[in-house]
């Protein structure tokens, strides 16, 4: 019979290409995810019932230890960006992950991937960092042979980076950035899947990783490629640290004052802390020469799926063509 792997969150962004990958590969697929019937659409990535959600509350022992029951390897794509009801960054970031470790060690699994995220740091000031490091260390205390992915932003067809920003770009001739100094090392989302799949593979030994991509770029530089790409000419204003902490500040009294009805998915506080640090791979750490994956670079990957925000969307590139060619 074929092997199993267990992917929580197998749905969200990172998932699906993990998920993808391992059904080319032959292997079973179960996705844990709290909302089955929302992630049907890993299900076409195999053969009939090679993909397969199942209801998982990451939260609860019993949960956890139900959906990895008879699995060959596991692993674990959830984290937030934003808090919200009981799903909080202690509880998803860092008790989370060493519960899935700690059920796996007790089934007997040997294999482990967690995707945690650069700047994981036990000392930040920055609640999820801190709980991205308390989850990585949780993961080590019960498999000390797991993989640690940290990628920095990650970009793809389904981001919420470059999709986001160029959506504001429909709004108006300014682009509003917090952090436009701070530099970032985006890494294709699918070059993380391929990490992820080499540990469960056994392919590479286990370890800390940091993933970026072959570009390293300021949060401006990051816009003006994208506005670049989307084919739009817009001012980017760089907000003042200090404007953005009152903006965060007032957005995360309406989350509270509206019992989070209203959840503040655009700035946060804590968010305004990690936009102060650059995102980019420690100079010393295993990267993704260690496992000999060459990084797909931004150029080849955005105009593939951002071309929706082009003024005339897929037939600004024809136009384009038109003119140089009347020229």
């Amino acid at each position: 019979m074929s092997k199993l792997v267990t992917i929580y969150g197998g749905s969200g962004f990172v998932g699906r290409y993990i998920a993808r990958r391992m059904a080319k590969e032959g292997w079973r697929v179960r996705v844990a995810v709290r909302r089955p019937n929302e992630a049907m659409h890993v299900k076409p990535y195999g053969a009939v019932g090679q993909v397969e959600p199942v209801l998982c509350n990451l939260r609860d022992d019993n949960s956890v230890a139900q959906a990895m029951r008879g699995a060959d390897a596991v692993v674990n794509c959830v984290g937030v960006l934003n808090e919200l009801g009981r799903n909080g960054f202690d509880a998803i970031q860092a008790e989370g992950p060493e519960r899935i470790a700690r059920i796996a060690a007790e089934q007997g699994i040997t294999r482990m991937v967690h995707v945690s995220a650069i700047g994981a740091d036990a000392d930040s000031d920055s609640d999820y960092s801190r709980t991205k490091a308390l989850g990585e260390a949780g993961v080590l205390r019960h498999m000390p042979d797991a993989m640690i992915l940290r990628p920095s932003v990650i970009f793809g067809v389904e981001d919420q980076f470059f999709n986001r920003f160029a959506g504001m770009t429909r709004f108006g001739p300014f682009l509003p950035v917090v952090g436009a100094d701070t530099r970032f090392q985006p890494v294709y989302v699918d070059d993380v899947a391929r990490a992820a799949v080499k540990g469960v593979l056994g392919q590479a030994p286990g370890g800390v990783y940091e993933l970026g991509g072959p570009d390293v770029e300021t949060f401006r530089a990051l816009m003006q490629r994208m506005l670049g790409v989307i084919h739009r000419k817009r001012i980017i204003l760089g907000l003042p640290f200090f404007a953005a902490r009152i903006m965060a500040g007032m957005l995360d009294v309406a989350k509270f004052v509206s019992f989070q009805l209203f959840p503040n998915s655009i700035l946060t506080r804590d968010q305004l802390k990690n936009l102060r640090r650059d995102n980019v791979v420690s100079a010393d750490a295993n990267g993704f020469a260690d496992l000999g994956i060459m990084p797909e670079p931004m150029d080849t990957i955005l105009p593939t799926y951002l071309w929706k925000f082009r003024p005339n969307g897929q037939y600004d590139e024809i136009q384009a063509s038109a003119r140089n060619l009347r020229a």
